[in-house]
Formats: C-alpha cells, sequence, structure tokens
C-alpha cells in the first residue's frame, strides 16, 4: 500500500530538518586558540597596580593571571602570586584563596612572605565556616557545623608554629582565641542537647571536653555544672560532690541553697515567657558574678529592632570580625611589588626570586 504524494513529501521534509539539526548540533564549537602573552610583564604588573589601587579586582586578576601563566619563572611572578591570593580572598572565593596559599606554600617553602599565604589559609577557612545566612545575621554559628573552624585553628596553630614573630601573629592569636570560644560554645550546646535526651553520660564528656581542651573560654562555669548536674543523675555522688564543691568556691551562684546546682543560672536562661518568644520579650536580667560568654554578650547588645527581626536588621558587633586586612598596594618599578601588609620592606633581592 503506498502512501499518498503529499504524506511523502512530509516525510521527505521532517527527515531533512531532522537531519540538518544533527549535523548542526555535531559541528565542533571553534577552539580559542591562546596567542600568547599581549604586553610585558611590567605592563601586566603595572595594570593589576592600578586596577587594585581602584578595587576593580576582576581586571587584577586578569592582569596577575597572566604573569602567573605566561612569565612563571618571571621577575613579579611570585609577587603576582600573592597578590592573586589577595585578590580572590577580596573576590570571596575563598575556595580559590586557599588553593592558592597552598600553593604558594609548596612552591616557595623558604620566600619571605610566605606567613602571609600561611595566614590567608586560616582566615579563609574561617570564612567558609559562615555560609551567605549566617554572614547577615547574629545567629550563633557555634551551633552549627564547625568543621571549618576547626581546620582554620589547626592553620592558625601551624603559623604561630612556624612564624611566632610574623607581624601577622598576634591578629591570628586572636582569631585563635575567638575560635576556641565558639568550639567551646558547640560542645556546650551538644551537653545541653545530651541533657535534654537523657545521656547523661554523653553530655558530661561533651563537658569534660571544655573543661580540660578550653580551660579559658567562658563557658566554663556551664561545664562544670552540667558535670555535677549529669554525675548526679547517673547516681555517682561523689564525684557530682566534687564539681559541685568546685562551683561553690568559685561560682557560688551557680549553687542552690539545697546543695543543688542552678542550671538555668549557669546558661543564662530568661524566664519561660522569654524563651517561649525566641529572645524576643522578657528577657531576665545577666547573673551577676558569671563571666559571660560571647554569644551572651552579643545578646545583652542586642537592641529592639535585631530582636524582632530575629537577627535580621541591627546586627550587634562581632566579637572578632573574619576578615583580612588589605594591604597597601604600591608599586615601584623593576623591584619587587609588595603590599605594606605583607612585607614593610622592598628590595631587589626579592626581585630575583
Amino acid at each position: 500500500m503506498s502512501l499518498p504524494n503529499y504524506k511523502i513529501t512530509m516525510l521527505a521534509l521532517s527527515l531533512g530538518v531532522a537531519t540538518a539539526m544533527v549535523g548542526c548540533s555535531s559541528n565542533p564549537k571553534k577552539e580559542v586558540v591562546d596567542t600568547g602573552p599581549k604586553s610585558s610583564e611590567l605592563v601586566y604588573i603595572e595594570k593589576a597596580e592600578k586596577s587594585l589601587d581602584r578595587k576593580q579586582y576582576s581586571d587584577a586578576a586578569k592582569s596577575l593571571e597572566a604573569i602567573d601563566t605566561y612569565y612563571p619563572t618571571g621577575q613579579y611572578a611570585q609577587q603576582a602570586q600573592l597578590e592573586l591570593l589577595y585578590v580572590k580572598f577580596q573576590q570571596k572565593d575563598y575556595e580559590g584563596a586557599i588553593a592558592l596559599a597552598e600553593r604558594f606554600i609548596r612552591l616557595n617553602p623558604q620566600h619571605r612572605n610566605v606567613d602571609y599565604a600561611y595566614y590567608v589559609r586560616g582566615v579563609s577557612n574561617m570564612e567558609l565556616n559562615y555560609d551567605s545566612l549566617l554572614r547577615y545575621t547574629s545567629l550563633q554559628q557555634s551551633h552549627r557545623d564547625v568543621s571549618y573552624l576547626k581546620l582554620a585553628y589547626q592553620n592558625f596553630v601551624d603559623f604561630i608554629r612556624r612564624f611566632p614573630s610574623s607581624e601577622y601573629a598576634v591578629d591570628a592569636a586572636q582569631r585563635m582565641k575567638y575560635i576556641q570560644q565558639e568550639l567551646s560554645e558547640n560542645e556546650i550546646n551538644v551537653a545541653r542537647f545530651n541533657l535534654k535526651r537523657k545521656a547523661w553520660l554523653a553530655a558530661a564528656e561533651r563537658a569534660q571536653w571544655v573543661v580540660e581542651h578550653y580551660p579559658q573560654t567562658p563557658q566554663v562555669p556551664e561545664a562544670l555544672a552540667t558535670l555535677a548536674y549529669a554525675y548526679d543523675q547517673v547516681g555517682d555522688k561523689a564525684t557530682s560532690q566534687q564539681y559541685t564543691d568546685v562551683l561553690k568556691l568559685n561560682y557560688p551562684e551557680l549553687v542552690k541553697s539545697n546543695g543543688k546546682v542552678d542550671l538555668r543560672a549557669a546558661r543564662h536562661e530568661g524566664s519561660w515567657w522569654n524563651r517561649a518568644t525566641l529572645g524576643i520579650l522578657g528577657r531576665s536580667a545577666k547573673t551577676s558574678g558569671v563571666e559571660t560568654t560571647a554569644s551572651d554578650n552579643t545578646t545583652e547588645q542586642r537592641s529592639l529592632t535585631n530582636r524582632l527581626s530575629f537577627g535580621l536588621l541591627d546586627k550587634p558587633a562581632q566579637p572578632v570580625a573574619p576578615v583580612a586586612a588589605p594591604p597597601t598596594q604600591q608599586f615601584v618599578p623593576r623591584t619587587s611589588v609588595v603590599p605594606e601588609t605583607v612585607a614593610p620592606e622592598s628590595n631587589e633581592d626579592d626581585a630575583a626570586n
């Protein structure tokens, strides 16, 4: 049975269109051919410096990447890598900054400014721990995943061990102190959760970790109170009494008249109305005689606008601003271009590195 002429025509047209579409889709894309450097190394570094002065980081990155690609052993190669590391950080490309820092450390372990790479690596890992929501609110990071904070802490430990006299050592030490408080609060938060589900030994283990590894943090009073309470619940009265005696000596406000620990006072919890409204209304006065945690200080400084917006507006200042100090870019022709905060001096010897 033969097909009508119009059907044969439509079938032929369909096959023709399909063949044309397949042919177009199979055409290879034009390859981008790298024609090599368009300027000298000196011109690229001058452009990069001008872009950095204007905070045009995308343009600066293009010039610095060109130096890294076309002049890997040039006069400005190492400095371009350091400045590209800084640019990536300013662009909030923290993964890229970490990768560049580790590459610089691996390839230039004896460079006089390698401490800058160690420092920025730690700060970048610290930044990675704050997602887009937490960055713009006053929500507590310590109640979320802190894996990057732990990595940043180890980065700073390695940094200070290698460069104790670095100009970034003081800032790194302050960041370590802040991270310790965050990690300590994280352990205490897990201990609170374990107490709620009556996992007494698990709560005691978390609290013990705080006392042993973070003895200088403000969470120690609550950790001691948790230990006393948890051991009392499992029936270990002797151990519970030991921690209660420590509380009586150091934080008597946390022990009730009947000799039991006051966990609410240790946590600085508000009234039931305060907790029912998620801290917006009915705030209780700060417990006297007990050092407050970083989160408590933030809570005390929160305005009504901040509390009503659940931390979205009118944020209080953070104990440590997790940002790197921007170096002052200063270009000196035919010498190593070293940001002032990376190294205050610049000489001809480094140009040969």
